[in-house]
């Protein structure tokens, strides 16, 4: 399927947009390639007879998606400056002084 001139300058009218006459034949290219790519994607395999895509190797054994947490590379207290009792301590702000 292509999209020619007439349909471009259809959609532009729907959506209220100016499109140039110099700009209008690059527009109509851009416009066909994408109904061409759309047009494609119904010929993937959909419902539920179709494979997951999985990409490497087929024989690639993926690891059980199993919820918790990951360790930390370094403690908490090499990350800050200052660090006591399980909390990372700041400077107090200006602002903070009235408080």
């Amino acid at each position: 399927m292509s999209i020619g001139r007439d349909e471009v300058l259809h959609v532009a009218k729907l959506a209220e947009l100016a499109v140039r006459e110099e700009e209008l034949g690059r527009l109509v290219d851009q416009l066909s390639r994408i109904v061409d790519y759309v047009a494609q994607l119904d010929q993937v395999p959909a419902g539920g007879n179709a494979s997951a895509f999985l990409p490497g190797p087929p024989s690639l054994q993926l690891r059980d998606d199993v919820p918790g947490s990951v360790p930390l590379a370094r403690p908490p207290s090499e990350l800050a400056p200052e660090f006591a009792g399980g909390f990372f301590l700041v400077p107090r702000h200006g602002a903070m002084e009235e408080l």
